[in-house]
């Protein structure tokens, strides 16, 4: 399409410059001066006005006071005198002051400008023979309308087809407004003919100071309006951006991203203008691609992150976010009908969407615009509950709901150019990538043994690396992370079982703090033991047996601080002496601190040296922190459940562990036919031992007996 246009463009302007060339050629072929002294006078003088130009407000290019003297050759002039200074005014408007223009360019504005001004003379030649009575007021307002015409329509025509638009609106806004200036044009080389004929052409000369007086009090009052025009283009732009960035922001909690924005935005302006919207129209559906979720702020989060299928109550309180983002937004009061589309985008073509049940055109254009798109948007996109559809699918499916949730002439135009459409958002989401600032933050120095240092010394240690934390990627974040917290703490009550527990506490924790490896140490008769291992180098790490104050582990349960980014290595067995090397190459540490003091120690190992940062160490102390209290409950479960079948004193199973053996065994044997032996050990005169020599004694007794049959059986 692109080099299609290029080329429609190329023969335009060529022929245009053909026309140009011809008009050359026809006056210098038809040559001659009725008094030169005249014609250089006006051609010096009109090289000067070339160089009073007033910059359009709408396009780039300028409208001079040599146009003046264009009007002046026609009425005056002979029509190669004319040519020459209409060639003479753009010549100089193109070089002075010097700039580089490409000669196609000059080449075009030339010969655009000899070919109306050829039209013109030839309309004022006819007129001024045949329609005299119309006056000569009327007859110099006609030829300006010719001149006009012939000299801003092509322009036009050549902005039309490089930049698209409509032909009328283009020339109307860009040019439309300039017409005013070409009839005083002529109304001056109207005053200056009548001048001339009582006072001779010298007359003239006074024009220069006139027009210059005139241009600078012009281009003054221009350079105000235009000055205006940018602030309010400025303003405008900043509205824009801050409303974009609180939608990105909020958006963010739900896992939207800029390039969403972007996308649902761009196609949804693309297929407004196609449909020939107002202006206010498009606005209006600019903003509210941006905006039509921000009612999701009064849903529970909870249930906008739910991976699976709502509930009908869940439902009920999500129909409620395009209600709240209308009244959001009728409190800010944009200039166009954002408002309506936010709560109507919900909508369905076949009346069965929320939240009024708004069917056919009943629902705005905008907002049955915004919802095919947002639809499409969505199944191309990953959610928490499904993988992204390709693109050709996800169009099928809208296809399917044309006529039935959204409006069938909407979805054929976005089907025939959601292709092109998308291009176009990838290459503006890559010329907009810099609207996402990062923030910077510095990160610790790893401790060089991993345990010297304590960590506030750590901590406000700096060195030149630095990480680069995407806004958006953070808020996200902190959503992901206050969701898994509560999971996490939902979770850790309900099994009495360690082992479970802390698998659960691994995979949960691994999406907040990314490890290569895990270690719960607990810590019982002052050594660290590990209780649970995963990960890389599990082999080495179930092996530790860690005292306390010694390695990395037991410096942090002995001093109730944390560690990041410390060395392994440190850690007894892991150094190689014993034939035992693990690979990771930093660890962060952080206490187990239940009511009586250190419970244990959690550890997570990276293979890549000073892995860790500051947010990692805040997370694994918020996990950590719930963390104790489950493992010091499932200690006390364990001694319990120990209690109710060990004798406490001599360590040996008790009566109930006995008769519970007892059962087991009997029905073993009746099972396999076996027979069952029982050895009753009694100590005759135990009670005597109690009496004489006190209970201590004889628990002392008992202790003795009991280690013996241990050591005999």
């Amino acid at each position: 399409m692109t080099n299609q246009m290029g080329t429609t463009v190329k023969l335009f302007i060529g022929w245009i410059i053909a026309l140009g060339v011809c008009s050359a050629v026809y006056g210098v072929a038809g040559w001659h001066s009725n008094d030169p002294a005249r014609l250089i006078t006006y051609l010096i003088i009109t090289c000067m006005a070339a160089q009073m130009k007033i910059r359009l407000p709408n396009v780039s290019g300028t409208l001079s006071a040599g146009f003046l003297f264009v009007f002046i050759g026609v009425v005056e002039l002979t029509l190669p005198e004319s040519l020459l200074l209409g060639a003479a005014t753009v010549l100089v408007q193109s070089f002075f002051p010097i700039r580089k223009s490409k000669s196609y360019q000059i080449a075009f504005s030339v010969s655009n400008n000899l070919t109306a001004i050829l039209l013109a003379y030839w309309f004022h030649s006819w007129s001024d023979l045949y329609l005299k009575s119309a006056g000569l007021p009327l007859l110099l307002a006609a030829t300006a309308l010719i001149y006009f015409f012939f000299n801003t329509l092509p322009i036009a025509m050549v902005i039309r087809l490089t930049a698209g638009g409509r032909m009328g609106q283009l020339w109307k806004e860009n040019y439309f407004w300039s017409f005013p200036f070409y009839l005083v044009g002529a109304s001056i080389a109207g005053l200056m003919h009548v001048a001339s004929a009582y006072f001779g052409w010298q007359i003239s000369l006074l024009m220069l100071p006139l027009m210059y007086l005139i241009y600078n009090s012009y281009s003054s009052y221009i350079g105000r309006l235009e000055d205006g025009k940018v602030h309010a283009e400025e303003m405008a732009a900043l509205h824009l951006r801050t409303i974009e960035a609180l939608a990105l922001a909020i958006g963010a909690k739900d896992d939207v991203t800029h390039a969403h924005l972007q996308r649902v935005q761009t196609y949804a302006v693309e297929l407004a203008k196609d449909l020939n919207l107002s202006t206010m129209e498009v606005n209006a559906i600019r903003a509210a691609s941006i905006l039509h979720d921000i009612g999701k702020l009064a849903v529970p989060e909870h249930i906008i992150s739910k991976p699976g299928k709502l509930t009908p109550e869940e439902f009920e309180k999500m129909k409620i976010h395009p209600i709240v983002g209308a009244e959001i937004l009728e409190r800010v009061q944009f200039p166009y009908p954002v408002a309506p589309i936010v709560l109507s985008h919900h909508e369905k073509w076949d009346g069965t969407g929320y939240p009024y049940g708004q069917k056919g055109v009943e629902i705005p254009i905008g907002a049955r615009i915004l919802s095919a798109v947002d639809c499409l948007d969505a199944l191309a996109s990953d959610r928490q509950y499904r993988r992204a559809l390709p693109l050709d699918e996800a169009m099928k499916v809208v296809l399917d709901e044309g006529g039935k949730s959204y409006d069938p002439s909407i979805v054929a135009l976005l089907n025939s150019r959601y292709k092109e459409l998308e291009e176009l958002a990838k290459k503006r989401g890559v010329a907009t990538s810099g609207f996402a600032k990062s923030l910077k933050i510095d990160r610790g120095e790893a401790p060089a043994t991993g345990f010297e240092k304590n960590v506030s010394e750590v901590l406000d240690a700096r060195k030149d690396g630095s990480q680069r934390i995407d806004f958006l990627s953070s808020i996200a974040a902190a959503r992901h992370e206050a969701q898994n917290l509560y999971e996490l703490s939902q979770e850790l009550g309900n099994s009495l079982s360690l082992s479970e527990t802390l698998s659960l506490v691994a995979s949960r924790l691994k999406k907040m703090v990314p490890f290569d490896s895990l270690v719960l140490f607990t810590l019982e008769n002052g050594v660290l033991s590990p209780q649970y291992v995963e990960g890389a180098d599990s082999l080495v790490l179930e092996s530790l047996v860690v005292p306390l104050g010694e390695g990395l582990s037991g410096w942090v349960a002995l001093n109730s601080k944390p560690i990041i980014n410390g060395n392994p290595l440190v850690e007894p067995g892991c150094s190689g002496d014993t034939g035992q090397k693990i690979h990771l190459r930093s660890a962060l540490a952080v206490p187990l601190m239940g009511f009586n003091g250190a419970v244990g120690v959690v550890v997570v190992y990276r293979l890549e040296p000073d892995a860790f940062s500051r947010d990692h160490l805040r997370i694994l102390q918020a996990v950590a922190s719930k963390l104790a209290f489950t493992v010091e409950n499932a200690q006390k479960y364990s001694q319990a459940e120990t209690s109710a079948s060990i004798d406490y004193l001599t360590g040996l199973p008790n009566a109930r562990t006995m008769f519970q053996r007892v059962d087991e065994e009997l029905a073993r044997s009746g099972r396999n036919g076996e027979q069952v032996s029982l050895m009753v050990c009694d100590l005759n005169g135990f009670k005597l031992v109690n009496d004489r020599f006190g209970h201590l004694t004889g628990n002392r007794l008992l202790k003795g007996i009991a280690d013996g049959l241990v050591e005999q059986f």
